[in-house]
């Protein structure tokens, strides 16, 4: 029987997401944008920490399960601080490398996406 892959160690992603909370405000201190985003961060992160307990509890039971996909895409639209912090407390999807080679991407993904849409860059990048 193979073993399983060793789970990713929790300090690097707790790392990622202090230095996302950094930039966040950083960002928002410099270029204040609308109350909504916080909501948005927190909602889908919420969101996504409780979409990780109820696959992790499918898995225990050998039921329907959750689509990495959905997972991704959650975490691509801003829920992934909810989904660091679930993998981590739940010990959930941390030992799979494709997918966490593909959260990873979301990750980078959403923070491009915050920095572009946040901040100036863009005009500065186009003007």
């Amino acid at each position: 029987m193979p073993s399983r892959p060793p789970a990713a160690p929790a300090l690097p992603s707790y790392l990622v997401l202090a230095a996302f909370v950094a930039l966040y405000v950083g960002v928002w201190v410099e270029w204040p944008f609308p109350v909504w985003v916080h909501g948005l961060y927190l909602g889908l992160s919420v969101v996504v920490f409780v979409v990780y307990a109820v696959d992790k509890r499918a898995a225990g039971r050998g039921a329907h399960r959750i689509s990495e996909n959905t997972l991704h895409l959650l975490a691509l639209a801003g829920g992934w601080p909810g989904a660091i912090v679930a993998q981590q407390s739940l010990r959930h999807k941390t030992a799979k490398r494709s997918f966490r080679a593909v959260f990873w991407l979301t990750v980078a993904g959403n923070v491009v996406a915050f920095v572009l849409l946040a901040t100036p860059v863009v005009a500065v990048l186009v003007g």
